[in-house]
């Protein structure tokens, strides 16, 4: 595919900002948008900077995609959803004397280590506003998210003896999360 040289530097600095896919589509549409400005008698030049004024500078682009990147929107769904949760399975613990079950402890400090970590990665993805590859940091921060809540769900159905009350806002909460996480992520994946 013919095109100017302006065109081949915007699309080059898209590719450092954007995925593959998606600078291999804004590529195709800046080529269309050209051959347009071409057709209506512009000179390859002008055609060039007018396609490129059509679409916009790279750092707007990629602005605009950070801001509606996957991971992105499921970074904030979380972490919206965290004070809930965290609220939920305080109180099921405190209920339940989580203190007396026979869960190690070095297990306990290795879940708070990872929630700590998923959270700090969610907050970096959900604040990014120039870097599409910051958002991408929900992606193992969503299955860290996920496979906590799936671990709670795990040791309470085993150690927890019978059903009380603040336990069906927790597990109600985290089999939430536990969808809209696996949902998000074919999006995230798919889009990356």
């Amino acid at each position: 595919m013919a095109d100017h040289e302006l065109i081949q530097a915007h699309t080059a600095a898209l590719a450092q900002t954007l995925p593959a896919a998606v600078v291999e589509e804004l590529a195709d549409g800046l080529h269309e948008t050209w051959y347009r400005h071409l057709a209506a008698g512009l000179a390859p030049a002008d055609a060039a900077r007018a396609a490129i004024a059509e679409f916009g500078s790279p750092a707007q682009i990629t602005d605009a995609f950070v801001a509606q990147a996957p991971g992105r929107r499921t970074s904030l769904i979380l972490l919206a959803s965290g004070p809930v949760a965290a609220l939920s399975w305080g109180t099921t613990l405190v209920t339940y004397h989580a203190w007396s079950w026979p869960v190690p402890r070095a297990l306990a400090a290795m879940l708070a280590c990872v929630l700590l970590s998923a959270v700090a990665a969610l907050l970096i993805a959900a604040t990014s506003k120039h870097s599409y590859r910051r958002t991408r940091l929900a992606h193992p921060a969503a299955l860290a998210v996920a496979g906590l809540d799936a671990t709670m769900l795990t040791i309470l159905l085993l150690v927890a003896p019978r059903p009380a009350w603040p336990v069906l806002a927790a597990v109600t909460l985290s089999l939430a999360r536990i969808a809209i996480t696996t949902r998000s992520l074919r999006h995230m994946l798919a889009n990356n």
